[in-house]
């Protein structure tokens, strides 16, 4: 098969990853082969190539939101069936026996295995999954749309099921970009008011699109109290400022994996019950209740599709933000 490989990192522009023939890869107990059809293209796959995050292995396949066909099942599995669609998201394995996976919380596994980074992803024609670690997927829906749906659609997803919000709250979301477009989507669906808070008008516009209620800058006057919040972009001033605008028992959700320092320097902000939670990667249930909730409501996906044989350019472009939407290779013709 052909595939992108990462052997030594370095800055994206130096284009790491190599374009390489490997022997296909066959099923071993309790796994199933997926032939690719696409995979999104995530800023985590940026940091893994350019050393931000350590290289867990080494050549390495990235790629975590990977959609595409069944077509070779391993022995005793029962979940799939050739042909049928499959996806992958960045969770690949949990050992199912510790506290946090008995407890339904598999993300926090100590022995959690991630896509593309501990595992080979989906940047190749084929990839190998534990079949009970991938996503059934809905017919009828292109594949260049369901691949965002496994990375940015489910930790979105998560990201707002953190935020305990019902029908009939009001949801803050500070940064506009695909994942908060997924979050407004199934905000709106769920009875709940949004309000985006974001310096692109590029932005504001994309939310505007979407039917926030409201759209403004940093500057501008929230005209409510927020019953819960999710912070998307990696900078921890907006902790202080987003708290500011929660009411009374108010949840304030932290998507990035990083941010720069936090600090809290009036009680009266984390008073009256208002509390905050980090997101943590994502379960298999976030993954099966968002494909299930996404395709009931037809949310709406905006991709940039890049050939295969483009995957640098794909990267470089993601590294700089110079995607609309969501970047999404193509594997299949």
């Amino acid at each position: 098969m052909k595939a992108w490989i990462l052997e030594t990192q370095a800055p994206i522009e130096e284009r790491p990853l190599q374009l390489v023939e490997l022997p296909d890869p066959h099923p071993g107990p309790g796994q199933i082969r997926i032939r690719v059809q696409a995979c999104g293209v995530c800023r985590t796959d940026v940091h893994i190539a350019e050393g931000d995050l350590p290289l867990h292995k080494s050549p390495l396949i990235l790629g975590h939101e990977i959609v595409g066909i069944v077509d070779e099942v391993g022995p005793g599995v029962t979940r799939f069936r050739l042909g049928q669609r499959a996806g992958v998201t960045w969770l690949n394995h949990a050992c199912g026996e510790c506290k946090f996976c008995r407890a339904g919380k598999e993300n926090l596994c100590p022995q959690a295995r991630f896509t593309g980074w501990d595992a080979d992803g989906g940047y190749a024609e084929y990839t190998l999954v534990e079949a009970d670690f991938a996503l059934h997927l809905p017919e009828g829906r292109p594949f260049m749309e369901l691949a965002p749906w496994m990375c940015p659609g489910v930790a979105g997803y998560r990201a707002f099921r953190l935020t305990g919000l019902g029908r009939g709250t009001r949801l803050g979301l500070y940064g506009f970009g695909p994942t908060a477009a997924y979050v407004l989507q199934v905000a709106h669906a769920l009875g709940i008011e949004v309000y985006v808070v974001t310096r692109s008008e590029k932005n504001k516009d994309a939310a505007r699109s979407l039917g926030a209620e409201w759209v403004g800058g940093y500057d501008d006057q929230m005209p409510v109290k927020l019953d819960g919040s999710i912070v998307f972009p990696p900078v921890g001033d907006l902790v202080s400022f987003a708290l500011s605008q929660l009411d009374s028992n108010g949840r304030l959700v932290l998507g990035p994996v990083t941010m720069t320092p936090i600090v809290i320097d009036d009680f009266n902000l984390i008073w009256q019950e208002r509390s905050i939670i980090s997101l943590a990667h994502v379960t298999r249930q976030d993954g099966e209740a968002f494909v299930r909730l996404a395709d009931d409501i037809g949310i709406k996906v905006n991709t940039e599709v890049y050939p295969f044989a483009r995957v640098p350019e794909a990267l470089i472009a993601v590294r700089h933000g110079q995607v609309k939407g969501n970047a999404v290779i193509q594997v299949a013709e």
